[in-house]
């Protein structure tokens, strides 16, 4: 068989046609330091602070510390099987998470990766982690309520679309089921709830999505949890992948409701991060940036101005307090960042007034504009009523020394701290809670044992439910109340066929 030289070189004529000159520049560092979650490597000198750089077992890390000789990164996953010597590869990338409607429903990490076990979520959109707060002219002040269907809150510290709400308390006083039943309030209001678990038990978490599954309001909520077994890089992003997929419906026009479940665990995280990244220790061991950790996660909170669509994220961040201190170092961080906080304190969570929220220390800064009409009109004696009855609470037990007014702002009182209890997971609607104030302070109750309130509030509204809608109507359509008259009138024509107890 001979070899002909055309053939040969017809071939060699195709294959130069073909060729293309290629070259491909990547940025390859060396790591030369490995161990506790943070590898430091040598030849980066091009990356970016917050880029997502690739090991060569295909684990990723986020570059932190950019110093002169070497860079400092977090690692985002196992680390046992990185060496010193590995290869450590640029992407190119700033750290981002998947976004959009298909992440509602799901449960993921806090790369946005499921872990729900329904397989993979198919959605091609991504943003940063990192972003910059809307400008001040971006913004329209808070005027929208969003209610939380919890009675103290509502009448109390109302909060608006676009507020930060801190809710503070010592651990096991209930803030977590403040949270959840927010989330369950917001049903059929056209509302994106973000529940981001930030160290917690994998147990806990997985009790709340079964409880937001049970009521159906996992159909519009995204959970975000990064639990206590995860890795100290996981629960510091947690808060910003979980902002970073509500600011996608924001832009959209949409109203968010971001649950951060809680700081004080991503603050510990970051704190260990730091120290591990040799950063210098300041108040309380924490880095000097501890602030700026979430000032620029909750700033990106807002109520957008029309022009840009009208969209709002409200954010609802914990902070958990040792023995009800709330000036430490973190509490008093946030509050200063937050436009009011609700304090939940142990004392009454134990003696069983829940929601456990202290009237007295919890305050809302812009959410009296967000309320409706009808609630502003019946609640605006409570904070007094209660704070009154907590002063003379003390001399309760000299009950006989009394004179009438003192024994009337008693009596009062209890049927207040009554009335503002609530059971778990059964949020009440505003119109329904508008009722039952206007029944207390216009002093319906004074004559009903205290022991019958809660019935009496129960039978009341569901005697309202089949009796008079026309109430209730007039108050969820024109945000007012109905005449004085038509309220009085159907508040006596039940009490009639209500029977107090011996």
């Amino acid at each position: 068989m001979s070899i002909k030289a055309e053939e040969i070189s017809a071939l060699i004529k195709k294959q130069i046609e073909n060729y293309q000159s290629e070259m491909k520049v990547s940025d390859v560092g060396t790591v030369i330091q490995i161990g506790d979650g943070i590898a430091r490597a040598h030849g980066l000198d091009n990356v970016m602070a917050g880029e997502l750089v690739e090991f060569s077992n295909g684990v990723m890390g986020m570059a932190q510390n950019l110093e002169e000789n070497n860079v400092g990164i977090i690692i985002l996953g196992p680390y046992t099987d990185i060496r010193e010597g590995d290869e450590v590869r640029r992407t190119g990338r700033i750290m981002e998470v998947p976004v959009g409607q298909e992440l509602v429903g799901r449960v993921v990490n806090s790369l946005g990766q499921p872990v729900d076990g329904l397989g993979p979520i198919a959605t091609t959109k991504t943003r940063p982690i990192e972003s910059g707060a809307p400008g001040v002219m971006d913004r329209k002040s808070v005027h929208e309520p969003l209610q939380t269907g919890i009675k103290a809150i509502d009448a109390l510290v109302p909060i608006g679309r676009g507020q930060r709400e801190l809710i503070i308390g010592d651990r096991q006083t209930g803030k977590t089921s403040v949270a959840i039943d927010a989330i369950l309030n917001q049903k059929d209001q056209d509302m994106v709830c973000i529940y981001v678990a930030i160290g917690q038990k994998e147990s806990t978490v997985r009790n709340a999505v079964e409880t937001l599954r049970k009521h159906g309001a996992l159909d519009y909520t995204i959970v975000v949890t990064a639990s206590a077994a995860s890795p100290a890089p996981m629960l510091f992003l947690a808060p910003y992948a979980g902002i970073t997929m509500g600011e996608e419906f924001m832009h959209n026009g949409k109203h968010v409701l971001v649950v951060y479940d809680d700081l004080s665990k991503q603050a510990s995280a970051y704190r260990e991060l730091s120290l591990l990244l040799r950063r210098p220790p300041g108040r309380e061991a924490f880095p000097g940036d501890v602030f700026y950790l979430h000032s620029r996660l909750l700033e990106r909170a807002a109520k957008l101005s029309d022009a840009k669509g009208g969209g709002s994220i409200t954010a609802l961040p914990f902070v958990e307090t040792q023995a009800g201190d709330i000036s430490a170092y973190i509490p008093t961080n946030v509050i200063s960042i937050t436009d009011g906080q609700i304090f939940l304190q142990s004392d009454l969570f134990f003696s069983g007034v829940r929601p456990a929220i202290n009237a007295g220390l919890s305050v809302s800064r812009v959410g009296g504009s967000a309320q409706i009409k009808a609630m502003k009109k019946v609640s605006g004696t409570l904070r007094l009523d209660l704070a009154a009855y907590r002063e003379l609470e003390a001399f309760a037990q000299f009950g006989s020394d009394l004179d009438k007014a003192t024994q009337a702002k008693l009596n009062r009182g209890a049927r207040t701290v009554e009335v503002l209890k609530q059971d778990l997971n059964k949020p009440l609607k505003v119109e329904k809670q508008v009722m039952i104030f206007y029944a207390l302070t216009k002093g319906h109750l004074d004559d009903i044992p205290v022991v019958d309130i809660r019935r009496f509030e129960s039978e009341l509204l569901s005697w309202l439910d089949h009796n008079h809608t026309e109430l209730l109507d007039h108050i969820r359509t024109t945000k007012g109340l109905p005449e004085d008259d038509a309220m009085k009138a159907a508040i006596n024509e039940f009490k009639k066929t209500f029977i107090k107890s011996e």
